[in-house]
Formats: structure tokens, C-alpha cells, sequence
């Protein structure tokens, strides 16, 4: 019976990402065994990936991320278990379902994001303050006003398999970020980033937020643990 629903479950993963579509996520509870192979199934994978990676990054001497160093073992796991799970599922999966609300609020995130980046680098820097102002209030009324609103535009629809992979494209190149320096040969260094994008995304769609959440924090405590026990 195990074997059998291991096999349905690899056999829908595999459809899904050959069509991604727009579907309406089933409760968690109700797919509570399709949850646990998936993330069983992307731990193993990142064991394979990571294998693969270390030998990369030794023989060409590749630095190691920097992204949280410094950090205190009891902030690293408030960080690295419970804010970033959650944050990069909203960002990156959050909008998924295409509700309107949901894709004017990424609109003005990435424009919010942008007005900050000016002022950080004292572009207009005046300028891009009100702007950055101007863009939550935006995203407030807009938020308000679309609330009621709950079917995916046709645009996102249509081309829903293009947001869909955009969506794993970005995920896994922003961790780029984490290293001191950028290379083409960093890239291969966030193949995990990009199959733990195609894992969270298929549970995103098939269960919701909070599946892809979960698989995320449980990820990522798995490969803090390792890491932790590794360094002692």
C-alpha cells in the first residue's frame, strides 16, 4: 500500500512539473502521506545534490555562503527555521493561486523593493523615499479594494506555467546572495535552492501555504542540524 501511494505521488510530481497548472489546494490534512513523501523525497535529494556539490566547490575552490555568519546558534535557528521559511514562501509562492490581491501586492513589493535599493545607494534618494511611502499606501488600498476579488486574471492563467517556473528560477538564483562574491561557477552551488523551489511549488499548489512552509522549515532544520553537528 506504501510502495503504491509512493508511486501515484512520484507519478503526479512528475506530470505537475511537466504542465504546471493553475489548481485550488486540498486541505493539509487531507494529504498529510503526500506531504511526508515529498519532503522525504527532497531530503534525499538535497543528501544527492550535496554530495555531488562539495566535490564542485572543492576542486574549484569555491567560497563557502556567508549568509548568516555571525549569528549567535540560537538566532541562526530563528532565522534559518522559522523567519525564512515563511518569508520566501510568500514571496516567492504566496501568489501562486493568482489572486489579485496577492499579485498587486508582489507588484509593489518588487516596486517597494527597487525605491529602497535607490536609497540605500542615495539615487534620488529623496525621491525614492516618498516613493517607497507611496508604494504601501498603494499596496493598502489596493489590498482593500481587491479583497473581494478572488479569480486569477486570465493572463496569469494562461501562462500560469511560466509565473510557476519564474517563480523556482528566482528562488534559487537569489540565494546567489548568500556567497562573498559571484561566479558562473556559483551557479551550480543552488541546484538545491532550484529542486527545493520545484518540491515547495508542487506541495504550494497541491495543499497550500502552509505545506510548502512546513517543508521549508523542516528543510531547513534538517540542514542546520547537520551543519551544527558538522562544525563541532
Amino acid at each position: 500500500m506504501i510502495a503504491g501511494m509512493i508511486r501515484t505521488v512520484f507519478t503526479d510530481f512528475r506530470t505537475y512539473l511537466a504542465a504546471p497548472r493553475l489548481i485550488a489546494p486540498a486541505p493539509l490534512h487531507d494529504g498529510r502521506m503526500r506531504w511526508a513523501i515529498m519532503v522525504g523525497t527532497y531530503l534525499a535529494g538535497l543528501v544527492v545534490l550535496g554530495v555531488m556539490l562539495l566535490g564542485w566547490q572543492r576542486a574549484l575552490h569555491l567560497p563557502a555562503p556567508e549568509a548568516f555568519r555571525g549569528f549567535s546558534a540560537q538566532m541562526l535557528a530563528a532565522a534559518v527555521v522559522l523567519a525564512a521559511p515563511i518569508g520566501e514562501e510568500v514571496a516567492f509562492r504566496g501568489w501562486l493561486t493568482g489572486r489579485p490581491r496577492a499579485l498587486w501586492l508582489l507588484a509593489m513589493a518588487l516596486v517597494g523593493g527597487a525605491l529602497l535599493g535607490a536609497v540605500s545607494a542615495h539615487w534620488h534618494d529623496q525621491a525614492a523615499a516618498l516613493g517607497f511611502v507611496s508604494t504601501v499606501l498603494a499596496a493598502l488600498i489596493g489590498w482593500l479594494a481587491l479583497r473581494r476579488r478572488a479569480g486569477p486574471p486570465r493572463w496569469f492563467t494562461r501562462h500560469f506555467g511560466l509565473w510557476f517556473y519564474l517563480s523556482v528560477a528566482v528562488f534559487g538564483l537569489s540565494h546567489l546572495a548568500n556567497y562573498p562574491r559571484l561566479s558562473w561557477a556559483l551557479v551550480p552551488m543552488v541546484l538545491p535552492q532550484i529542486w527545493a523551489g520545484l518540491v515547495f511549488g508542487y506541495l504550494r499548489m497541491r495543499h497550500g501555504l502552509i505545506a510548502s512552509i512546513l517543508a521549508h522549515a523542516t528543510g531547513n532544520a534538517v540542514a542546520l542540524a547537520f551543519a551544527l553537528l558538522s562544525a563541532h
